[in-house]
C-alpha cells in the first residue's frame, strides 16, 4: 500500500472548476439575444425594449431573492455606489446601445464588435485594480478571437474587405467598454452580500433610471405592438439574456475573475451558429467547425493559466 503522505498531491484542473461550465451559459443567451434583437429591430423600440426585459427578469427574481434583499439592506445601502455603478454600465448603457446599433447593423457585425469585450476588460482591470494577464492568458483571448474570426469570415480573408461599419455598429462599440466595466466591478461584490441580492438591487436602479427614458421614448415613437412575437421575444430576453445569463457571469466571474471569464464571450459567434443550423436551416461549414476548435483551444490555454506570482 503506498504512503499517501509520500505521494506528492496532484492539483485539481481548472477545467474541473464548475465555474467554467457556469460561463457557457452566459454567451449561449445572449447569442440568442443579438438575433432576436436584431429580428425585433423594427417591432420594439430599444429602450421599451431594455425596459420591459429587465422588468422581466425583476419579476422572475424578486420571489427568490427579495427575502435576502430586505435581510441585506443595511449592506446594499453602504455599497450603492458600487450597484449604481453596475445599474448604469450593464443593465441600462450596455444593453440599450446594443439595441439601439442593432436598428441599424446586422447581429454579424454586432457579434463581431462583441469580440473585443475579451482584450478590453484586461485594460479595465489594470486601469482600476492594477490586475495583470499573464502572457498565457494573452495568447489565450487572441487564439479565441482568431476563431471568431474564423467563424464570421468563413475562413476567407477576402470576406474582411466586404464588411462595411456605419452608425449602428459605432452604438455597438460604444457597449464594449461598458460591459468591461461592469465585469471588472462586480467582482468587488460584498462578501456579506448574496450574488441574487446584489443582482436585484442592480435591476432595481436600473429600472427606475430606465422608466422615465421609456416613457419618453413612447410619447415620441408610440408604444409597441403587443403580437405573440413581441412578448415571445421579450419573455426570452427577460428570462434568460437577463436573469439566467447575469446569474451565471456574475458567477463566473467571481469565482475565477474578469480576465479568464472574458474569452468565453467568444462563444458567441459560434453558438450564434449553432442556433443559426438548429432553428434556421443553416448548413454547418468546414470553416465554422475550425473556428469552434481555434475558439476551444483558447479558451482551454486562457483558462488553465496560472496566476501571476507577486513579488
Amino acid at each position: 500500500m503506498s504512503d499517501p503522505v509520500a505521494e506528492p498531491r496532484r492539483r485539481p484542473s481548472p477545467l474541473a472548476n464548475p465555474a467554467y461550465l457556469i460561463l457557457l451559459v452566459p454567451p449561449l443567451c445572449w447569442a440568442g439575444n443579438f438575433v432576436i434583437g436584431r429580428a425585433m429591430h423594427a417591432e420594439i423600440p430599444p429602450l421599451a425594449f431594455s425596459f420591459w426585459r429587465w422588468a422581466v427578469a425583476l419579476a422572475l427574481l424578486l420571489p427568490f431573492a427579495g427575502r435576502d434583499s430586505y435581510r441585506c439592506w443595511a449592506v446594499i445601502r453602504r455599497s450603492w455606489r458600487l450597484i449604481t455603478l453596475l445599474s448604469v454600465t450593464g443593465v441600462v448603457l450596455f444593453q440599450v446601445f446594443v439595441y439601439r446599433g442593432l436598428q441599424s447593423t446586422t447581429a454579424i457585425n454586432g457579434v463581431l464588435i462583441m469580440a473585443i469585450i475579451p482584450a478590453a476588460i484586461p485594460v479595465v482591470a489594470y486601469a482600476v485594480d492594477r490586475s495583470r494577464i499573464t502572457g498565457r492568458q494573452l495568447l489565450g483571448i487572441a487564439l479565441s478571437l482568431l476563431g471568431v474570426a474564423v467563424v464570421i469570415l468563413d475562413a476567407d480573408p477576402r470576406r474582411l474587405a466586404a464588411l462595411t461599419f456605419g452608425e449602428g455598429d459605432l452604438w455597438v462599440a460604444a457597449a464594449v467598454p461598458m460591459w468591461a466595466v461592469y465585469s471588472v466591478a462586480v467582482k468587488r461584490r460584498p462578501a456579506e452580500l448574496p450574488p441574487h441580492a446584489l443582482l436585484l438591487a442592480t435591476m432595481l436602479i436600473g429600472i427606475a433610471i430606465l422608466f422615465p427614458a421609456y416613457l419618453w421614448e413612447r410619447a415620441v415613437t408610440g408604444p409597441f405592438a403587443v403580437t405573440p412575437a413581441t412578448l415571445a421575444a421579450i419573455v426570452y430576453v427577460g428570462a434568460f439574456a437577463s436573469l439566467l445569463a447575469f446569474v451565471c457571469w456574475n458567477r463566473g466571474v467571481a469565482a475565477v475573475g474578469a480576465a479568464k471569464a472574458g474569452p468565453f464571450l467568444h462563444l458567441m459567434p459560434v453558438f450564434g451558429t449553432l442556433l443559426a443550423i438548429a432553428f434556421l436551416g443553416e448548413a454547418l461549414l468546414a470553416s465554422d467547425l475550425i473556428g469552434i476548435a481555434i475558439i476551444a483551444a483558447g479558451l482551454i490555454l486562457s483558462s488553465t493559466a496560472p496566476p501571476l506570482r507577486r513579488r
